[in-house]
């Protein structure tokens, strides 16, 4: 998931979200809760935005363990760490990654078409993308995406 949409830094170097992005992050988050969605690990890049995010996520669909920070999600992050990282669940696993672009764009070319520069998919700010592994782990395809204009 993208982050919500976020005040400028020339505002607020901070980067809270808006409050049309807490609303855009809670409506996906409660259709993807209608939807039978559960999250059983929810993490996220440590940069305000994508925290509270996450809470918002974790809040309404329920985790196993709340959101954490996990080191290596920022923008321009290497992306194989976390892609190793991802395989290492099984089938079953939920798991929640909040962050930034370029980085999720790059992760999801890595993990779907083994390219990391393949454009497979266009995250937006507080939509939710859900990912499937392979029966080998090394790749995933897409399952559905959720953007805040369709919850």
């Amino acid at each position: 998931m993208q982050h919500g949409e976020a005040r400028p830094e020339a505002v607020d170097p901070a980067r809270p979200l808006t409050e049309a992005g807490r609303v855009a992050v809670r409506r996906v988050a409660e259709r993807a809760r209608a939807a039978g969605v559960r999250v059983d690990v929810c993490v996220h890049s440590g940069r305000l935005r994508a925290e509270q995010t996450a809470q918002i996520l974790a809040g309404v669909l329920g985790s196993v363990n709340g959101p954490e920070p996990r080191a290596g999600l920022a923008p321009n992050d290497p992306i194989a760490p976390t892609a190793q990282w991802l395989r290492g669940f099984g089938p079953d696993d939920a798991v929640a990654v909040i962050g930034h672009l370029p980085f999720l764009g790059r992760l999801a070319g890595l993990l779907i078409a083994g390219d990391e520069n393949a454009e497979v998919i266009g995250f937006q700010m507080g939509g939710l993308v859900k990912l499937v592994p392979t029966e080998d782990h090394a790749r995933f395809s897409v399952a559905w995406a959720l953007p805040p204009e369709l919850a």
